[in-house]
């Protein structure tokens, strides 16, 4: 009797331990949109889509909240780090180009809104903390 009760118990808990298959991939599409922030201004034709897993949820939880920083402070630190990002999309052999793909068309004489500089400010802080990178002189810091 107790054989069969332990046996009965194993095979439960054997059977309780299997998840579905569809319930992961359901799983990774929700992560997936979750993690894809989207900036953009369709009167100053620009878009800036961000893929990368976790950066929302830190830009939610842990990043500065908005009005922190000014506009102009958010401004010159983009700047200085997108310099710094294209230089290193151009040296594939010098900089890891699967961390490095895309250069980034930002123009210190367009007025992109703080929301934009906001984000995209942010991207580069979580960027270089989660891939132990550093773009500039500042240390990355939240």
């Amino acid at each position: 009797m107790k054989n069969l009760f332990l046996i009965l118990l194993i095979c439960f808990g054997v059977i309780s331990c299997k998840t579905p298959q569809k319930a992961n991939i359901s799983n990774q599409v929700s992560k997936v949109e979750q993690d894809t922030v989207r900036i953009a201004n369709d009167e100053l034709e620009y878009e800036i889509i961000i893929i990368e897993p976790g950066f929302n949820t830190w830009l939610e939880s842990i990043a500065r909240p908005e009005g922190y920083y000014s506009q102009q402070f958010l401004e010159t630190r983009n700047n200085l780090l997108v310099t710094e990002w294209n230089s290193r999309v151009l040296q594939p052999q010098k900089y890891n180009p699967s961390l490095y793909e895309m250069q980034i068309d930002y123009r210190p004489n367009i007025d992109y809104g703080y929301e934009v500089n906001y984000k995209l400010y942010n991207y580069f802080i979580y960027f270089q903390i989660t891939h132990k990178q550093q773009l500039t002189g500042f240390t990355p810091r939240i």
